[in-house]
């Protein structure tokens, strides 16, 4: 049996007040425990840039690794971790982004791809944009070509695509809230 996106969304639950009072929390667990649903996502994901050399995916800490190492692999590309502060070991690059109280920071190997790679960011979800927007500058600072950025969810509500402008590629998500 082939999934359409449709039963894929059906398998996200929902949960009300989580992390916080007035919050509805989509939950990507139910989606994963099923391995007809995982497939069906992370082929919808490859499919979307399936006419484009990608030679790594960026994976953001730490859904983005979900998807982003199957990913990888179908589609013969290289994994680079875009981690929290103080994860990585070597040099790296850091980029800050403002969160709803202050800012936060992601970071990346400097020596994570050769100058010049095609890379794809990969995460989950697509709420502000912030933490993608971050990740494009760090893409960018490393000297790669950024073909584009997918994620599961979008939250259409909160504008976050906006916030990602063309310089971050093609913006791609299965399911859009």
């Amino acid at each position: 049996m082939t999934e359409t996106v449709l039963d894929v969304k059906s398998k996200i639950r929902e949960v009300a007040d989580f992390p916080k009072k007035g919050i509805l929390f989509r939950d990507i667990t139910t989606a994963l425990n099923d391995a007809e649903t995982l497939k069906v996502m992370i082929d919808y994901l490859c499919d979307q840039f399936k006419d484009v050399k990608i030679d790594y995916i960026a994976g953001i800490e730490s859904r983005g690794f979900i998807f982003g190492m199957p990913m990888a692999y179908k589609m013969n590309a290289g994994f680079v971790p875009v981690r929290k502060p103080n994860k990585l070991p070597a040099a790296t690059y850091s980029q800050e982004y403002a969160l709803e109280y202050g800012t936060d920071k992601i970071e990346i190997h400097q020596d994570a791809f050769p100058k010049g790679a095609n890379v794809l960011i990969v995460d989950d979800l697509l709420a502000t944009g912030g933490t993608a927007n971050a990740a494009c500058k760090l893409i960018k600072k490393a000297g790669a070509n950024l073909v584009g950025i997918a994620f599961l969810i979008e939250l259409c509500e909160l504008n976050g695509r906006e916030k990602l402008g063309e310089d971050c590629g093609r913006v791609v998500s299965m399911l859009k809230y």
